[in-house]
């Protein structure tokens, strides 16, 4: 569902080669992006939406078991910045009028531990392209007020680079992801976008799919932020996958996010 408040972005850069796209934006208004942490992101992290602790609270027949009901939910802990990040970056592709990208899942409704995490990718979904064709969507997430340009998340084992790497050229991720993602499309519309989208990627033998990199920065624009990482992809990843790449650069230090969200309710 597109959400009523907008980023109100500028894109700083752009460009595409092959089937690498990428750009730049970045958002100035403060008081905007507070808007959209707290109308929308926020809501992602904490499952706003959810009746569960309405639920748990209509159970309590007793002054104790309130104490207790409200003991139980104040564990959840303060989010980290790179989940902010991470919300930040679902939400801000499915908003954007320029793709068409859907999540068949909720981030904290689908946890299970404290300790839960996707199977090899940070982003898992849908992409639908200008034809209205649909694609699996894999994708990396990272959240970096590192100085240097690029920061050092991008390169080096473990940054975004390896990590889309891994994810297209590894069989055994890439099933553990479709394993995943097939069994949270309960909706009709979701499971003919799994079938749709799985079909095109196996008779492609693996090769018609989306990677998507979401580089997010507190940092001043710099096209040069993504330059190695495109160079090498355009160099590793086959011409028939999709490769979108995009910094988010934002008006708030990312230190802050976590309290800020807090202080928002």
């Amino acid at each position: 569902m597109t959400s009523k408040i907008t980023l109100d972005s500028s894109v700083k850069y752009s460009g595409a080669s092959q089937s690498v796209h990428w750009e730049g934006r970045s958002v100035d208004n403060v008081n905007r992006f507070k808007d959209y942490l707290r109308n929308v992101v926020r809501p992602r992290i904490t499952d706003q939406d959810s009746s569960f602790d309405a639920d748990l609270r209509s159970l309590a027949t007793t002054e104790m078991d309130t104490r207790f009901i409200e003991n139980l939910l104040s564990t959840v802990p303060e989010p980290k910045h790179w989940e902010v990040g991470e919300a930040f970056a679902e939400c801000a592709l499915q908003d954007d009028a320029g793709r068409q990208v859907h999540w068949p899942w909720n981030t904290v409704r689908d946890r299970r531990t404290p300790r839960a995490s996707l199977p090899g990718a940070d982003l898992v979904g849908f992409y639908c392209d200008e034809q209205q064709r649909v694609f699996l969507l894999f994708g990396e997430v990272k959240t970096s007020s590192d100085g240097n340009t690029p920061p050092k998340v991008v390169y080096g084992k473990g940054g975004m680079m390896w990590q889309l790497e891994q994810n297209a050229k590894r069989l055994d991720v890439q099933y553990a992801l479709l394993q995943w993602l097939q069994a949270r499309c309960r909706s009709q519309i979701y499971r003919s976008f799994f079938k749709e989208a799985t079909r095109r990627y196996i008779k492609s033998h693996g090769k018609e799919l989306v990677f998507a990199g979401v580089l997010i920065r507190d940092t001043t624009p710099n096209e040069f932020d993504l330059d190695m990482l495109k160079s090498r992809l355009l160099k590793r990843i086959e011409n028939s996958t999709r490769i979108e790449l995009i910094a988010w650069y934002l008006p708030i230090p990312i230190a802050d996010w976590p309290a800020l969200l807090q202080d928002l309710a």
